[in-house]
């Protein structure tokens, strides 16, 4: 069975396609690009992870149509490969997360933080025995930058870096999203249990880890990872 795993992110969109337990190499692109699945050979099914909109839904199944693909799209569950979904309403939690979190249960099988750097960055928490217990939602490290820009008389200055006391505009800008961003971590950390592990992923991860005052880790293609657990508990149903 040759699966083609497609996560759907308001930035960008990976690809990979796995065969049995084998990977390819994950191709990223911007959402905003045509779906090109050309480069893909044979594939039997695709499975996606979207929070990229109607639109971008509507792109994926016609390009998946265009090769004779059926395409499956996740949602969150109630209860999915082990993980149980503690949200309110858990059909409204984001796939991406739900998938993230599959992954990451099934790398730790204990209680721990799930962080995506993305346009968004997202703090789940995973119980030991599997719960999500509720996470944050807060602008990404480069959307906390524009938004001060766009919502005030802010020059655009251009990237900036992180300074523990920072004397010029720039640098405070970055230096207080990485600052914001990191506190939350640590906070949702200690009210958790300070001997969680802390799992990254997305794009803005390594900017974070060096300024964390916890021990994390760099974690790839988390969605992609839960998607593909999804695929093969479904196999099984």
């Amino acid at each position: 069975m040759k699966r083609l795993l497609i996560d759907a992110g308001n930035t960008n969109i990976k690809l990979a396609l796995v065969s049995d337990e084998s990977w390819s190499r994950v191709h990223s692109f911007p959402t905003g690009c045509a779906l090109d699945l050309g480069q893909f050979g044979d594939v039997d099914e695709a499975w996606v992870s979207n929070v990229a909109g109607e639109e971008v839904a509507n792109c994926i199944v016609r390009a998946c149509l265009d090769r004779g693909i059926p395409s499956r799209f996740i949602e969150s569950r109630v209860t999915q490969c082990g993980v149980q979904n503690g949200y309110e309403k858990p059909e409204l939690l984001g796939c991406d997360r739900w998938a993230s979190m599959i992954a990451a249960w099934h790398l730790t099988k204990a209680s721990c933080l799930v962080v995506n750097c993305g346009t968004a960055t997202t703090i789940d928490a995973l119980s030991g025995d599997g719960r999500f217990m509720g996470g944050l939602i807060l602008p990404g490290i480069a959307l906390m930058q524009r938004s001060l820009h766009s919502a005030t008389a802010l020059p655009e200055l251009g990237e900036g870096k992180h300074e523990n006391f920072p004397r010029n505009t720039r640098d405070a800008i970055y230096s207080g999203a990485i600052e914001a961003t990191s506190g939350a971590i640590a906070r949702q950390h200690a009210r958790l249990d300070m001997k969680s592990r802390i799992l990254l992923c997305g794009g803005a991860a390594f900017l974070l880890l060096p300024h964390l005052a916890l021990q994390a880790e760099i974690v790839d293609n988390l969605v992609l990872k839960g998607l593909e657990l999804i695929a093969r508990d479904a196999d099984r149903e």
